[in-house]
């Protein structure tokens, strides 16, 4: 046999060891206090582990490398007993000590590993008012208020525990070197070429089933269905909706979906522009066609968008939210009232990206829709990591709107990420439009605090009709998640986490 597969090419069939996942874009970072991707994630959650993780097929938390927890009557403390005898890949002892680096360095300024941030996600983790380490195995988060959220957040990918002795000793190229626990460790990453990944001989756990797995970045949404075709991809994540149809009859293939937590939507500058006026962040609303753009351009893999909470959070989720429904003469009106008529936005476009579904095609049709009410669009399009670093840095004086697509662990997190007043770029936050609203952040605050889960689901409704009313983003779509394989992957599972667990996948 052949090389050709690990190059790149496809002359030869990949070995039945090893695992070849397409990803729609390069990873932006390997160090999970760093990235913000769910595209880099899919790599994280099989070289890292976190205290705890998601259960499988659900958002609901179960041990990991920690045993297990209680949690105190004032819901203030929460102690982990650590399991015993795990090591990182560099043989070091993962250790409760380990647990207070990795959390200091994203909530110290004076740590010592402070300076290989920054640490876009750290807000998570604010709410800590420090970390205790009573013995090796036993660790303790003192939170300085109640947080519903906590446990969630410590089995996102921003709670994935690094091995202090690497971070210390490759400083920032840790992001290119990485070190966890998990049952696959580093092996190598050509840039634009692929990320590698080999079976962890010491795991703790059960051994992972491929020698090798390898995430090759494929942006171009043609080359996707392509390699599929040739035999050089086994798992591909996110396929473009046109290619779907293509595989799901297919012999050889099969089509994978799952509905999981996922916002697309359009960021609005409520800071600079014509978007200043709620009236006219309406008028993009209700000049979006979201029922066209799910049927058509994402070809029923995806549905309308009414509010800010997904259905795949049942328990949060309002069914009477309706939304902005596409209204073309209400949003001319609105522009009326607001003198806004004939505006110009300038709009950023992501080439792709996880989650963004299919982004340019989304842009050239809410351009059209715009374009129908008396707005004009002008789009700038950009690849996906130079996107993220553009978007993120708030929108500015320079942008109108920008895509953008959330995946979620808790109905908290877009809003109090994206939404929130202090959550503004630069502060530990993406609130890239530049929104505040003193009323949401009130509900935001007792949503957390609350252990109710009742109480809890009533504040998000009730924070989720207030954003619905002032508009600060454009509701669009949610996303069923869908992968395609071919049809001798086994053992793999869609989680709503949007993660891709690869220990337990064979091919036959």
């Amino acid at each position: 046999m052949t090389a050709a597969w690990l190059t790149g090419a496809v002359a030869a069939p990949v070995p039945d060891d090893v695992l070849v996942v397409g990803q729609t874009a390069e990873p932006a970072s390997l160090d999970p206090a760093v990235s913000t991707a769910t595209n880099d994630a899919r790599i994280l959650v099989n070289l890292y582990e976190g205290l705890v993780r998601y259960r499988s097929g659900t958002l609901e938390v179960e041990p990991a490398l920690a045993e297990s927890w209680t949690v105190s009557e004032d819901g203030r403390r929460y102690t982990f007993r650590l399991r015993e005898g795990v090591r990182f890949h560099d043989g070091t002892p993962f250790d409760a000590e380990a647990v207070r680096f990795h959390f200091g360095r994203l909530l110290d300024r004076d740590h010592p590993a402070a300076r290989t941030g920054p640490f876009p996600l750290a807000f998570l983790f604010r709410v800590v008012e420090r970390v205790e380490a009573p013995d090796p195995r036993t660790v303790r988060f003192v939170l300085r208020e109640p947080h519903a959220p906590f446990l969630s957040n410590l089995a996102y990918p921003t709670g994935l525990i690094v091995s202090p002795k690497a971070v210390m000793e490759r400083g920032g190229a840790f992001a290119r070197a990485p070190v966890g626990t998990g049952p696959f460790r580093f092996a190598g990453w050509q840039s634009s070429r692929k990320v590698t990944l080999e079976r962890n001989p010491d795991y703790w756990g059960e051994a992972a089933k491929p020698r090798l797995v390898i995430f090759r970045p494929l942006t171009d949404p043609n080359t996707r269905a392509t390699e599929m075709l040739a035999g050089g991809v086994d798992v591909m994540a996110e396929m473009p909706p046109d290619a779907l149809a293509l595989f799901r009859d297919r012999p050889g293939f099969a089509v994978r979906e799952q509905v999981g937590p996922h916002l697309w939507f359009l960021i609005l500058n409520t800071q600079a522009g014509p978007l200043r006026d709620p009236r006219v962040r309406q008028a993009v609303n209700y000049a979006i066609d979201k029922q066209a753009l799910a049927a058509h351009v994402l070809q029923g893999t995806a549905v309308p968008a009414h509010g800010l909470i997904a259905p795949a959070f049942a328990w949060a989720y309002d069914p009477s939210q309706r939304g902005y429904p596409h209204d073309p003469q209400r949003a001319r009106r609105l522009l009326r009232e607001a003198g806004a008529e004939g505006a110009t936005l300038r709009f950023l476009v992501a080439e792709g990206g996880s989650g963004m579904l299919d982004p340019v095609a989304m842009g050239t049709a809410i351009q059209a829709d715009l374009a129908a009410v008396g707005l004009t669009a002008r789009i700038a399009t950009y690849e996906w990591n130079a996107y993220l670093a553009r978007v993120n840095r708030g929108l500015g004086e320079d942008a109108d709107m920008a895509e953008m697509a959330w995946m979620t662990n808790d109905p908290d997190m877009l809003p109090s990420l994206a939404l929130r007043s202090d959550a503004r770029p630069g502060q530990g936050g993406f609130n890239a439009g530049g929104y505040a609203n003193p009323d949401l952040d009130r509900l935001l605050a007792e949503a957390r605090r609350t252990g109710d889960q009742a109480r809890r689901a009533d504040l998000y409704r009730q924070a989720e009709a207030l954003v619905v009313a002032d508009a600060p983003i454009a509701f669009v779509a949610h996303w069923k998640q869908s992968a395609v394989t071919t049809a001798a992957v086994r053992g793999l599972t869609l989680e709503p986490s949007f993660f891709l667990r690869l220990s337990g996948v064979t091919k036959r």
